[in-house]
């Protein structure tokens, strides 16, 4: 049942990236490279499924990449640059589980699009493709890493969180989708979060403060067998 889910969830997120990357992003005209929203999908599942989930998404990823139109390139190149990033990413898998912090997978993900930007390039060359050299590999690399630098903290995290939703993992309940938060990636991104300086806004208010007191009060005037059930209740992050 969890080898199901695993591929409904995969096929579901690989051909719904694909559609918004031939049809949306890849007529941003954007200089340079074009954001690689497959790449990340591809990547976020290896993060959770790891180097065998990955290399396989990876493979069939690419290979689908490859076929669809305006694919003008032979087939099973772009599937060879997949398999090889997912299973490299599959590595990277935490062993606990849980990523302590954003700022690994986001070198994961610069690591990801120059490797891909670079193999892609090199297995071109092998096949008398020489596109890159006109383009500008460097100019390629740079792009590349950004524009996928920028887009992952919104679809990294969420895919991640589903992966893991879909396998009952209980840890994409206790900490919001796997640990892995859209605000946190911002943040190891160099974005700046503005969530928790309107929590300490609210806290401020005179009223507020009030309603606090109150309320501690009355929790300390029960009894301790309630206060004791309570605890034991409190979900533990």
């Amino acid at each position: 049942m969890l080898h199901l889910n695993r591929i409904v969830l995969s096929t579901c997120l690989v051909v719904f990236a694909l559609v918004v990357q031939i049809c949306v992003l890849a007529r941003l005209q954007l200089p340079g490279a074009v954001p690689d929203l497959l790449l990340l999908v591809v990547l976020g599942l290896a993060l959770v499924y790891g180097h065998t989930g990955g290399a396989l998404i990876g493979f069939a990823a690419g290979l689908l990449a490859d076929l669809a139109p305006p694919a003008d390139h032979a087939a099973g190149r772009y599937a060879l640059v997949l398999c090889v990033i997912g299973y490299l990413a599959g590595l990277a898998k935490p062993e606990s589980g849980q990523l302590r912090s954003a700022t690994g997978p986001m070198l994961v993900v610069v690591a990801a699009a120059i490797g891909a930007t670079l193999l892609y390039a090199g297995v071109g060359i092998l096949v008398g493709d020489d596109a890159a050299r006109q383009v500008g590999l460097g100019k390629l690399l740079f792009t590349a890493a950004l524009y996928d630098l920028l887009l992952a903290p919104f679809t990294v995290p969420l895919i991640m969180g589903l992966a893991r939703r879909s396998e009952n993992d209980p840890m994409a309940d206790s900490a919001g989708g796997g640990g892995e938060s859209t605000s946190r990636w911002i943040s190891a991104a160099g974005g700046v979060s503005t969530g928790r300086v309107g929590r300490m806004s609210r806290l401020r208010r005179p009223g507020r403060a009030a309603r606090i007191g109150s309320q501690r009060g009355g929790l300390l005037a029960r009894t301790g067998k309630n206060r004791t059930a309570r605890i034991k209740g409190v979900k533990r992050l």
